[in-house]
């Protein structure tokens, strides 16, 4: 079903997804005793680098031409398919978790196949990583999904997040919590955030997403930073649907208090990486496990509740 309403609050959350990553800046900047970069630096840096000249490797093929616009409209397929603004998403049907899921699939794929295009040993030990945290992430959202599917007795994320309500809270605290923290922690792996990866690390040793994109420039990295800020948005729509309910609310008040919980999921993200340390490679893929362990702990607590 295609919701005509919902698209434009749709385009507007990916047209301000680089606001996003401003916010997680000035957060940091801020722990830091720093003014930090404007909120808009991702909008200033994303127009300097549409105005550059691409610059491609010889040993590259035409998979690394295309791989950023295959990670863009992937990012910007799954963004319809979640509830933005506590209404239903721009397009929902039954099983469109599974669909979302190899939307986001996609665009990692292409990424990680571009990365080994270029023939590069630090871009492979990335991509490497790269597939490694995401397949350990993967269950986390699932067995997350599927206490909501038992909880709401519906298979589309539209009709999930609908029926999801603030007694769910207070009926299954622990079981939500759990879920809650999970998701979290998948949010900081699909995104490459501290603890798990640092944006702004210059050591290609211990580079998982930056040095993948090592090869990139101009227009087609500009296109990947923008469906990096659009799929960050993506995964705190779905945090922010789960922890708070609005669906009772007018527009207008949908519209505030979704852009105040996204901000506040900004605002927690940049307040993790002031006070955490990024973790030893060999220590992150236990991070993660625990991730997908907290969330069939909920998944064990909800069924054995029923």
């Amino acid at each position: 079903m295609i919701n005509h309403s919902s698209i434009l609050i749709c385009l507007a959350m990916i047209v301000l997804s680089p606001l996003l990553p401003g916010i997680i800046n000035k957060t940091k900047a801020f722990f830091g005793g720093r003014q930090g970069p404007p909120v808009l630096q991702l909008y200033f840096d994303i127009a300097k680098l549409l105005r550059k000249t691409s610059v491609y490797s010889e040993t590259t093929t035409a998979i690394t031409r295309i791989a950023p616009f295959v990670i863009l409209f992937s990012t910007l397929a799954a963004a319809l398919l979640v509830p933005v603004a506590f209404r239903s998403a721009s397009i929902s049907f039954s099983g469109d978790i599974i669909l979302l899921a190899y939307l986001l699939g996609i665009g990692r794929f292409f990424m990680v196949l571009a990365a080994l295009d270029t023939g590069s040993a630090f871009e492979g030990m990335g991509a490497a990583r790269e597939v490694l945290y995401s397949a350990l992430a993967e269950p986390a959202l699932f067995c997350g999904l599927l206490v909501l599917i038992n909880e709401t007795s519906q298979t589309s994320l539209s009709a999930i997040y609908e029926k999801l309500t603030a007694e769910c809270w207070w009926q299954n605290p622990m079981t939500f919590l759990l879920i809650a923290v999970s998701w979290t922690i998948v949010l900081l792996v699909e995104n490459a955030r501290i603890p798990i990866d640092d944006p702004n690390t210059h050591l290609e040793l211990t580079m998982i997403h930056e040095v993948m994109i090592l090869d990139y420039s101009s227009k087609d990295l500009a296109i990947i930073e923008f469906a990096g800020a659009v799929k960050l948005a993506v995964f705190s729509s779905l945090l922010v649907g789960l922890i708070f309910s609005g669906n009772e609310l007018s527009l207008p008040l949908q519209l505030l208090a979704f852009t105040a919980a996204m901000t506040l999921v900004a605002m927690i993200v940049g307040v993790v990486e002031s006070t955490i340390a990024r973790f030893r490679l060999l220590h992150v893929p236990k991070f993660i496990v625990g991730s997908g362990a907290l969330a069939i702990i909920a998944l064990i607590l909800k069924l054995s509740g029923n």
